[in-house]
């Protein structure tokens, strides 16, 4: 019960903010990731500095960063950009003490410093670090007076429902823009691609719905989560009766309203409590889908996460297939 509490103030902080917040993530791909081992410590090759505008406004930067602390979830994106961290808070939503699965390999060796949809962190552990940058959201503003003392310190602005603007919104902090752009191009590649391959099997109209189970809340992805990940990047199917996501929080609906959404295939993300307690539930039993056994269950860890997660996205248009095709074997 202490981790179900701990994870409800998870999906509290990350229906206010979309990174989150974002199976069995395997590594990605180092043509999707871009990502690179962490360095042994060493010095900045140079002591050149830069100026580069934030959320806060100018900031002086080393130019080449070698020691990057980052709590404000985009290690991920980082990574991609050809950067490693030596610390971090890109944490699994369900264990700060550990990485989600997909970015294990990623962020080997890194140390973990919180999770980044909470506003503290571990500032001894920043401290012990020696860090030559360090990056934060506004999540963590009121830490921003103290870690600037520690080392040139950049806050990212993040996006209200576009993961997008965040990897370009780090990228031209970073002054990474044309490796960024690349990426995207890869990542919409593939994933429109995948997607093609999905409906050519299981048909154009065929309509998925996606959401969260959670100590008898459901939380609807739709323009955050794996939810953009099958609608957006995909192309696949909304459900009819699918509330829109209006801002950065998660829509949250009754039984009556979930059984309301009619969808063919469900991902359903939850913990083993979660998923007994819908299945004890007359009314999620009654929607065609379950009755058809059209349901993928997919562990709260990782995939809570994992649709909020550049390079979980990238693993996940590669997973869908495999799961279509273990509910209609």
């Amino acid at each position: 019960m202490k981790k179900m509490n701990l994870f409800k103030k998870c999906v509290a902080l990350a229906c206010v903010t979309s990174m989150i917040l974002t199976g069995c993530g395997k590594k990605a791909d180092d043509n999707n990731s871009g990502a690179t081992e962490n360095p042994a410590p060493t010095e900045s090759a140079s002591n050149e500095m830069i100026t580069i505008t934030d959320a806060k406004g100018e900031v002086q930067i080393p130019a080449n960063p070698k020691r990057i602390v980052d709590i404000s979830g985009n290690s991920d994106i980082l990574s991609i950009l050809g950067y490693s961290v030596i610390g971090t808070a890109n944490s699994d939503a369900y264990d700060y003490t550990r990485f989600p699965s997909y970015l294990e390999e990623v962020l080997y060796g890194a140390e973990i410093l919180g999770y980044s949809m909470q506003d503290t962190m571990d500032i001894e552990g920043i401290l012990a670090l020696e860090p030559d940058l360090i990056i934060i959201s506004s999540t963590h503003e009121k830490m921003y007076e103290q870690l600037k003392e520690i080392a040139p310190t950049v806050m990212i602005q993040l996006a209200q429902t576009d993961w997008k603007e965040d990897v370009m919104n780090v990228a031209n902090v970073m002054n990474k823009t044309e490796q960024a752009e690349q990426w995207l191009a890869q990542y919409k590649e593939t994933a429109a691609k995948m997607g093609e391959k999905v409906k050519e099997t299981y048909g154009e109209d065929t309509t998925y719905l996606t959401f969260l189970a959670s100590g008898g809340s459901i939380f609807v992805f739709d323009k955050a989560g794996i939810g953009s990940v099958l609608y957006e990047d995909m192309g696949l199917a909304r459900p009819a009766g699918l509330p829109e996501q209006q801002d950065i929080s998660l829509p949250v609906v009754t039984y009556e309203g979930l059984a309301a959404i009619d969808a063919d295939v469900i991902f359903a993300v939850g913990t083993e409590e979660d998923f007994a307690q819908l299945k004890a539930s007359p009314i999620y039993n009654s929607m065609p889908a379950v009755k058809n056994g059209k349901v993928v269950e997919l562990p709260c860890s990782p995939y809570f996460n994992i649709g909020y997660s550049s390079i979980g996205r990238s693993i996940f248009v590669n997973e869908v297939m495999d799961l279509m095709e273990k509910i209609n074997e």
